[in-house]
Formats: structure tokens, sequence, C-alpha cells
């Protein structure tokens, strides 16, 4: 016992030896509006702090005179020359000022991004993406583990995950996708506006107790707050946006507002389907902030949008198969489709932040949407194989007919559903190395759904009541006119209402032992669902260390389970039927990565490289077709994902950044009593690669490219209204190459004598070309019948074909 206690006081006495030969440096790091900043890299030889929401850190310097660097990117970077004595405690505050410079370098990370399980995007990366989904989510596409394969939509899919189980969040605000919508052409725009934002975000897997109850991923998006009177126009082919923002004189108050009206008439134009198309999504969304002491700040935020999607269409023609059997579906249809998805919310916040070491904020929220989906369409094809002789003169062209069809698609769909929350959420930071998080929510769901629909289809599918004394061996059978059967009806209707309780606490600490650097965050969040009365606890812990050691490394790991309460798209069937029963569907995520700064060709560069698993029970199965889901609930089954992530980042062109991404991964599933044994879930892709190059001309830096390069591998698939097990082919991977050029006329880094352009602060001109390479990929498969050999034929729906998009950016 004597030499445990001696060895312990040699210990300490140590520490404190080693302590006084160092000196403490400290202070706080702030805006030019006196806001505190977080996540600014403060560090001096290989000792390195990341300062939180605070802004404070404080950093020990070795006696002697030593230089402190302040960085964050965004901000122009400040280097101190500080002369240290031993056993010295001094104070030096910091004010970072913003760099407005445009054509600087474009990086995807920062340096707290390194101890964290996120990655950040800041509104510059934004600001020159290219291709028809551009802003976050068209960078989000380019990243590790992520999936997006539809250019007409939003959404995406994370490690093996749909698209119901990714987390958005905007200013601390949960955003849903629609319930209805069917294909990325309903769908329109997202709900996040690009010219808003100031930073993103993201994580793929593991990541903290805060953060809600979905199984994949979660994008966390702030919007900024105005520092003072700024307009951006962006107008294109494809639609405008105009946003304004500004603060009063005292800079108490400020306002952020955008209005975005998006036409998505030049894509639909591209498809096979000749239609008139009468697409119109706008929303308009503001953002207001005041001041009213400084400790107490008042915030609104609402928006109101309306995607509208009326088409009428008229003809279809598809080329499909192979070079020995090449065929052509032709087409023609009558009557047209209504589609109207209205969405309006509202939150107000409190918040209040006595010092800073504690931060307290009050937000309650409404979120509204009334979406309706009126469809009345016949159809009528014809199914021809094509000349394939290349010496005849009617080579490409219908040889003879192997069968004809018709379908009929009626549909009287309505869904209001209003969520309600209020929530408050805390923080407490107990002292410089140790921070608390906390925060209790609970929400109300009032939906209202009716659902009635009926197709008729006379191909895969249709059933003709056979009675075989009535034909002979090699006799084309007698159709009865009494056996006609719909392909499918669905008739129900729903008052569905259910309370949510959510709560959480975490923990993150932060410390330095003999120049490595930790960080450890660990918490736990719970929620009770009032519909099937089940509680779910789900501890997370994630783990970071920076070693002092000649080569920049850092290293991290998490895990955690993640549980995903269903919500009312999980609960309902095919048929419409609401299974209120089910339990939470359950992932636990392991998750090991590290990363690696380094210098190449006398520039920076970063390598990433992540590995993960997933085990998954209580699973609901799914079918995907274009971009709706439709749930099994009546069955369960388990699963897992596995999988490895790359990515490099780095000036592959002097001054700016381009990245590379590479996912390698399988998800499967094991459904209950179908004996069928682990089998593909449809977003079971395998691979995907992901490419955003930048560059410029090296004599004159305004002549800008961006390239946006994608390749997924195939989707499972298999016949409509069979089981899960029968998705036995694959479709083609998906690839995509987006181009655009960008003349820049004027950015705040110089003086234009042109008096025209003397009012702007930046404006450039661009000319994009979408699917430069004419690649046809495929979001779904129509199926049809050959009636002389009873085959099936899974028919292509293409996606769009090479376009060109005119493009223009102001800000004044």
């Amino acid at each position: 016992m004597l030499m445990k206690f001696q060895i312990t006081l040699y210990l300490a006495l140590f520490s404190l030896l080693s302590f006084s030969q160092k000196a403490i440096l400290e202070g706080i790091v702030t805006d030019q509006t006196n806001k505190p900043i977080d996540g600014v890299t403060v560090s001096s030889s290989s000792i390195i702090f990341i300062t939180g929401p605070d802004g404070k850190y404080t950093i020990e310097l070795s006696p002697g005179r030593q230089s402190v660097t302040f960085y964050l990117y965004g901000y122009i970077t400040q280097i101190k020359s500080i002369s240290a004595s031993e056993k010295t405690k001094s104070t030096l505050d910091i004010t970072l000022i913003e760099d407005v410079t445009v054509l600087g370098p474009i990086d995807l990370t920062d340096e707290s991004e390194r101890f964290d399980e996120v990655i950040n995007i800041g509104e510059k990366e934004i600001e020159f993406s290219t291709g028809p989904n551009q802003g976050v989510e068209g960078l989000i596409r380019t990243l590790p583990g992520v999936v997006g394969t539809n250019e007409f939509s939003s959404q995406y899919n994370v490690r093996g995950g749909n698209f119901d189980e990714n987390l958005v969040y905007v200013n601390g605000i949960e955003v849903y996708r629609p319930f209805l919508v069917r294909s990325g052409q309903q769908e329109g725009q997202s709900f996040i506006n690009p010219d808003m934002v100031k930073n993103v975000r993201f994580s793929a897997g593991g990541f903290e107790a805060k953060y809600g109850d979905k199984m994949s991923s979660v994008l966390d998006i702030d919007y900024r707050r105005p520092k003072d009177f700024q307009a951006i126009i962006q107008a294109s082919l494809l639609g405008i946006s105009l946003t304004a923002e500004g603060v009063s004189k005292d800079r108490r108050f400020t306002a952020l507002g955008g209005f975005r009206y998006k036409t998505n008439q030049i894509l639909l134009g591209s498809l096979d389907t000749k239609a008139d198309f009468r697409p119109s999504f706008t929303d308009f969304q503001l953002l207001l902030d005041y001041e009213l002491t400084d400790e107490i700040t008042l915030g609104f935020f609402g928006t109101i949008g309306s995607n509208k999607y009326n088409v009428q269409p008229q003809s279809r023609q598809t080329d499909f198969g192979t070079f020995n059997e090449a065929l052509r579906l032709n087409v023609f249809f009558e009557g047209q489709e209504n589609y109207n998805y209205t969405t309006n919310s509202s939150a107000f916040s409190v918040k209040w932040e006595p010092n800073s070491d504690n931060q307290l904020e009050w937000i309650t929220s409404a979120f509204q949407t009334k979406e309706q989906e009126l469809v009345d369409v016949a159809g009528y094809y014809r199914l021809g194989e094509l000349n394939n002789n290349l010496g005849s003169d009617d080579f490409g062209e219908v040889q003879f007919l192997r069968g004809v069809g018709g379908f009929q698609t009626n549909a009287r769909n309505f869904l209001d559903a209003i969520i309600v929350s209020t929530r408050i959420r805390g923080l407490y930071r107990q002292s410089e190395r140790s921070t608390w998080l906390y925060g209790i929510k609970f929400q109300h769901e009032d939906i209202i759904d009716r659902y009635k629909e009926w197709e008729l289809i006379d191909s895969a599918g249709y059933s003709v009541t056979h009675n075989p004394s009535q034909t002979d061996p090699g006799v084309s059978p007698v159709i009865p006119t009494d056996g006609l059967e719909l392909f499918a009806s669905y008739d129900s209707k729903y008052y569905f209402k259910a309370n949510r309780l959510m709560g959480y606490i975490e923990n993150i600490q932060s410390w330095n032992n003999k120049g490595t650097q930790y960080k450890l965050k660990a918490g736990v969040r719970a929620q009770y669902y009032s519909v099937n009365g089940q509680t779910t606890v789900s501890p997370r812990a994630s783990f970071s260390a920076q070693p002092d050691w000649k080569k920049n490394w850092v290293f991290r790991g998490a895990v955690g389970y993640y549980h995903q309460p269903p919500f009312y798209r999980e609960m309902r069937n095919w048929e419409g039927e609401l299974f209120t029963n089910i339990k939470a569907q359950q992932s636990i995520h392991f998750v090991a990565g590290a990363d690696r700064e380094f210098t190449m060709w006398n520039r920076p560069f970063k390598w990433v490289t992540e590995v993960y698993y997933k085990s998954m029970s209580n699973l609901v199965p799914y079918e995907i077709e274009n971009v709706r889901i439709r749930y099994f609930p009546e069955r369960s089954a388990r699963g897992y994902a596995a999988g490895v992530d790359f990515r490099v980042n780095g000036e592959f062109v002097k001054g700016i950044d381009s990245w590379g991404s590479v996912s390698i991964f399988t998800v499967k599933e094991d459904i209950e009593g179908d004996d069928a044994g682990y089998i593909p879930r449809p977003t079971d892709n395998r691979f995907s690669f992901s490419m955003y190059f930048q560059d410029y001309m090296p004599n004159d830096p305004s002549f800008r490219l961006s390239l946006a390069f994608t390749v997924v591998g195939g989707f499972p698939f298999g016949p409509p209204k069979t089981e899960p097990s029968e998705r036995i082919y694959r479709s083609s991977p998906y690839r995509r190459v987006d181009i655009g050029f960008i003349k820049v006329f004027k950015d705040p880094s110089k003086e234009n004598k042109s008096g025209l352009l003397k009012p702007f602060e930046t404006f450039w001109i661009g000319l994009e070309v979408f699917n430069l390479l004419g690649t046809r990929n495929t979001v779904s498969y129509l199926w049809v019948r050959d009636a002389s050999t009873q085959g099936q034929y899974a028919v292509p729906n293409y996606l769009t074909g090479r376009l060109l998009n005119l493009k223009l950016y102001m800000k004044i």
C-alpha cells in the first residue's frame, strides 16, 4: 500500500513539475460582430485546441518566443508571435475577419471535423457546384457512403439505408420528406435553400446522441446570421432564386429571406415519354432574429412551399434488349396526372445565454403537408422485335409484333399531416475540458390519409380466368368476357394520431496527454412512442485521438444503438392497411476510421478511411420504385450492412480543392418466413465512386471549370407483386458526368473599372453540360408480357439525356 502511495505521489509531483514549466495562453475568438466562433483551430508546435460554441481556448506554450495560429476555413488566418515565460498565464482575445475572396481554395473540411464523426461543408463549397441537383444535396452525393442515382430527386441513400432513414435538420428543426411522391419529377426542389446556408455538418453513421432517432445518417444545416445588407440573384434555365438579408442599425435585429422558383421543363423534355409537362415548384423562407437583451435572443423561421406537377402524357418509345434480341416498346396515352404537394412550417425560438458557460434554447415548431394525387390515365402498348440485320434497309425498325396490350390507372389520394413539437435543448460547460449537452422534446402527429387507387393491366400481372377445355394445344386461349381482374385495387381511409417524448444527455471531454490530443463523446437518448407503447434507449459513444507524431494522423471510432420508431409511412402496407403494433427498427453501428494530412507536389492533401458494420433487427422490408418506398409492415426481417469508405481531397490544381470518394459495401436482409436466407436489400448497390474536380486557366483564374463524376453499381430488382427473394436481377450501373464552365467578371478580391458591374460584389456566368456522355441511366422498370411466349420483359424507365444549362449569379 505504501509503495502504491509513493508511486502516486511521484507521478503527481512529476505532473506538477511538468506543468510548472509551461506557460498558459487563453482567450476568446470572436467574429467582427463580437460573436464567439465555434470550431476555430488554435495551434502551436504540436499542441492543438478546438474552440467550442463559446469561442474560448486554452493552450500550453513552451518558454520562449512561440507562434500561435488561429485558423477556420472562411476566415483570414491569424498568426501571433508570443513571448512565453515559465509559470505565466496570459490572455489574448482574437477577432477573425471573414475571407471574402470568392476564388480562394475550396476545402471540404476544417480541423474540428478531424476529431468528430462528421464532415463540415461551408457556404462557398456550395456556390460553384454543378449539376441538376446543385447545392447541398449535390455535394452530399459526392461524399463516401452516399448514393444518389436520380437527378430529379434530392433524396440519397447512406451506407445501405433508404431515404426514410436519413435525419435532416435546418436550424435545429427536423425536416420531413413528402409522403406520397412517386417519382423525382414530382418532387421538385428540396427544402434546403442553398443561398441561405452558412454551414453543413454531415455524418454517415456513428453520430451523436443529440441527434434524433433514425438509422443511417444526419444532415445538420445552419442558415447564416446576416452581418450586413446583401442580395443574391441566381437565374438559369431551371429557374430563378432571390435571397436578401439585412441587419438593423443597432445590430440587434437581422432578417434573411429567400424565394425560389424552379421548373424542370428542360430535364423532362429529354425523357422517352413525350407529354405536355407543366411543372411549377416555388417556395419562400424567412429567418428572423432579435436580440431582446444581451442574454436573450428571439427567433422565427417560416416556410411556404408548393410543388405542382401536372402532365398530359402522349406517347413513349423505348428501345431495349440486346443486339440479338432488340425490342421496342411503343405506348400511346390518354388522360392526365395532377400532383400537388403544399408544405408550410413555422418555428419560434427563445435562446438564453446568461454567460459563456450556459446556453438554453426553447423551440416550438409546426409542420403541415397537404398532398394530393389525381390520376386518370389509359395507355395502349405495342411490343415489337427490331430488325437486327445490318445489311437490311429496315435495320432498326420493327420487324414483327411480339404482343399488344393496355392498362388503365386511376388514383384519388389525399393526405393531410400536421406535426407539432416543442423542444428544450441546452449546453453547460463544466470546465474548459468538459461540456454537457442535454435536451427534451415532445411531438404530436395528426394525419388524415385517403388512399383510393386501382390499376388494370393486360401485361405482366394481368389475371385472366382460363378454362383449359376451351383451348387445344397450340391454339390461343379464348378469353371469357367475365374473366378480367384488376391488377391492383386499394381503398382505405385513416385518421391517425400519435405522440412522442424524446430526450438526450451527452458529455464531451477533450484533453491533451504527452502531446496527444483526445476527444470523447458519450451520451444516451430515449424515446417513448404512444402508438406501440414502446420505449427505446440508445447509448452512443465516439472517441478520437491525434498522436504527437511526425506524420499528421487522427484516429476515430464510434459505437452506438440507433432505434427508428415507426412513422406513419412504415406502418402502411401496399394495400393501405395500417399496422400499429410494429416495433422500432434497430441498428448497432460499429465505425472505425483514420485520416492523414500530407503534402504532395508541395500542396496539401488529406486521406480518410472508414470501415463500418451495422447489425440490424426488427427491420420492415420494403420495395423502391423510383423514389416511392412501399413497406411490408406485416413482415419482419433482420439484416446487416458492412463496407469501407475512402476519400481524398486536396489541391490537385494549385490553389483550389478537388476530391474523390470510393465506397464498397453490401447490405442484406433475412425476411422471416420466406426460407430464402439473406438476400440483397433494394439499396444494395455494392459500390460507388464519385469525384468533384475543379480547375482554372493558369493565366486567367477568372475562367473556372467544375466537374462532377459518379458511378454507382446497379440496384437489385424483380417482377412486380412477387416475393422480395425474386429480386434476382440487377440494373446497369448509374454513370453520370456533369461539367460547368464559369467566367467570373467581378469578385470581391479586385476592383472592376466598368461602371456596369460597379453595384455588384460578385458577378459570374456559367454554362453547364448535364450528362456529358449522354448515358442512358435506369431509375426503374416497367414490366410487359409477350403473349406469344408468355415471357416477361423489364422495360427500363430511363432518366435524362445530355442537356445544356445557362446560369447567372449576382451578389450585391
